[in-house]
C-alpha cells in the first residue's frame, strides 16, 4: 500500500462542491471586493503605520516592537 505522500500516488480529485457551497464562496468573493473597494476609496492616511489593520489581526507591531491586545 502507498502511503499518502508518496510522489508515486496520483493526488485525489477534488470533491465536488455542492450549490450552497459555490453560493458561499460567491456571497464571501463579493464581500471581499466590496471591502476592498472601500479601502481604496478612502483618502490615504498621513502619518500611519501601514499594512493591515491591526486591531482585525489582534496586534501591533511598530519598528519591530509588538503590543499584542
Amino acid at each position: 500500500m502507498s502511503e499518502p505522500d508518496d510522489p508515486a500516488t496520483p493526488p485525489a480529485a477534488p470533491k465536488p462542491l455542492t450549490p450552497a457551497a459555490q453560493r458561499a464562496l460567491a456571497e464571501a468573493e463579493a464581500r471581499r471586493r466590496a471591502i476592498n473597494a472601500a479601502a481604496a476609496a478612502l483618502p490615504p492616511e498621513k502619518g500611519g503605520r501601514g499594512g493591515l489593520d491591526p486591531v482585525r489581526y489582534g496586534d501591533w507591531e511598530i519598528k519591530g516592537l509588538t503590543a499584542d491586545f
